[in-house]
């Protein structure tokens, strides 16, 4: 069987003339980007379709399903956010109850407005790393348990494993408890489509009985942005019900270019995984070993981050901020990290980085060590106790796992008329958007919740240290904005 990318490269050889869409006519002189064009078709005779698949894009999705053990896989141009929201659409009737992780990404609360959804929310649990800062990590299978047993009417869970950071949660566990309780288990799993897929790899959701896995297959394989599968399995998920919001939330004219991309992954992987996958733990265990003698800086382990693609490029006892080590490695050594949190900047690594690449990371690491002087550290911690935090640790505060109590459901907030006022007037006053802090990108709260006093006195400390708060406007002169909802006068 042909991959999509040779059946493009057939009908771009033969003698077919295109009138139909796209514009560009398959034309070399069609503008700058003509050289990208030439395998850029849409639905045409022999050519199948991506919505009611049967010919080489079906086949090109089977593959990609005993790739990862599936009962149906399918294919997501619309990245992962089409995936969360055909996902979440189809598992949770309008008007539901749905279990969720409070560190979901937003593609969930946006599913949750649309669908007009109920959340409860599941706490992760914080992580202290060792000699730096927390991290949100796994879900707790108990806490699923509970908010089970208190939410006869929840008709699913959702849980992001692995975390942007890659700590992963017990799939397997909490698999069996929802399927206890007879309730679908969707799990984001954008940043694990590499899992699985070699021995020294951690377990994937899909073998592991989530009912629905959503892969971003861009993120951490050899595939174009914007490409991403979903899995499903098991019989609680109403398989039509599934399509037809795939259909409502992916494009009428999905790219060929980008299927054949995820085709391509596949196949790769297919056919050199164990290659691919043994230079990615290769990679990890040398930046590991190479690094452990920094005295200020050092790399989280694998005790916390079990996926070898996260390196996360820690300050030890506050000798600098995250946000500084980001800035130096991409100013200074010119290396683009992911993000940067509170006391760490994040790399991502895979399978078909450089050794150049890794080897200039480990030198960047060693030397960035030894600049980083008595002086600077005076100084960073000069500055945290200025906004009242003595080490950054401290700043496990940022997780509170008492959530704001919510008087509206998101849906109704955000269909509410809002205002912006002072955030110092907001106590009393229910938010009409989310403000966050990033990472871990837990809402601090979201639209519907109500201020408290201590809410705002927490998001003015975390804006004075410095830290990234989204969802709060700060003008020129410093004035603090929040959205709420308007008052009946």
């Amino acid at each position: 069987m042909k991959t999509i990318k040779e059946e493009l490269e057939n009908l771009r050889d033969g003698d077919l003339y295109p009138f139909h869409m796209p514009g560009h006519k398959r034309n070399p002189d069609a503008g700058s980007m003509a050289g990208y064009m030439d395998i850029d078709i849409t639905e045409i005779d022999d050519y199948d379709n991506l919505h009611d698949a049967e010919g080489m894009i079906l086949e090109a999705q089977k593959r990609a399903k005993r790739l990862y053990g599936a009962d149906e896989t399918f294919f997501l141009v619309n990245g992962s956010t089409s995936g969360v929201l055909s996902a979440v659409s189809a598992a949770v009737s309008e008007g539901g109850l749905l279990i969720v992780g409070r560190n979901s990404h937003k593609a969930l609360y946006n599913a949750a407005y649309l669908r007009k959804l109920e959340l409860r929310y599941l706490s992760p649990v914080r992580v202290k790393v060792p000699g730096g800062g927390f991290l949100m990590g796994a879900v707790d299978p108990e806490e699923v348990e509970k908010k089970l047993a208190e939410n006869e009417k929840a008709e699913a869970v959702f849980i992001t494993s692995p975390t942007y950071e890659g700590i992963s949660s017990d799939i397997r566990k909490i698999a069996d408890i929802c399927h206890k309780y007879n309730k679908i288990l969707i799990v984001d799993a954008a940043h694990g489509a590499h899992l699985g897929l070699h021995e020294g790899l951690p377990l994937n959701a899909v073998t592991e009985g989530a009912d629905i896995v959503i892969h971003s297959v861009h993120k951490t394989l050899a595939s174009m942005t914007q490409t991403a599968i979903l899995h499903v399995q098991g019989d609680l998920v109403n398989r039509d019900r599934l399509r037809r919001f795939l259909r409502i939330y992916q494009s009428s004219s999905p790219s060929y270019v980008l299927m054949s991309s995820i085709d391509s992954c596949i196949g790769d992987i297919e056919k050199r995984g164990d290659e691919i996958f043994g230079g990615l733990l290769e990679y990890k265990d040398r930046i590991l070993k190479e690094t452990a003698d920094c005295k200020n800086l050092f790399i989280a382990p694998a005790g916390i981050i079990s996926d070898p693609c996260k390196v996360l490029v820690c300050a030890r006892d506050s000798a600098i901020t995250g946000q500084r080590i980001y800035d130096i490695l991409r100013l200074e050594y010119r290396l683009q990290p992911e993000m940067a949190g509170d006391f760490y900047a994040l790399m991502i690594i895979t399978g078909y980085d450089t050794k150049d690449g890794i080897e200039r990371l480990i030198a960047a690491i060693k030397d960035m060590d030894i600049r980083i002087t008595n002086e600077d550290i005076v100084k960073e911690k000069s500055e945290l106790k200025k906004a009242g935090i003595n080490d950054i640790t401290e700043k496990e505060s940022v997780i509170n796992t008492e959530y704001p109590k919510a008087l509206f459901p998101i849906y109704k907030a955000w269909d509410t008329e809002r205002e912006m006022v002072d955030i110092t007037t907001a106590s009393g006053r229910v938010s009409g958007e989310f403000i966050n802090l990033y990472p871990p990108g837990i809402p601090l709260i979201a639209p519907g919740e109500i201020f408290t006093k201590q809410m705002i006195h927490d998001i003015g400390e975390y804006i004075n240290a410095d830290m990234n708060v989204q969802g709060v406007c700060i003008s020129g002169n410093g004035d603090r904005k929040v959205s709420v909802l308007k008052s009946a006068d």
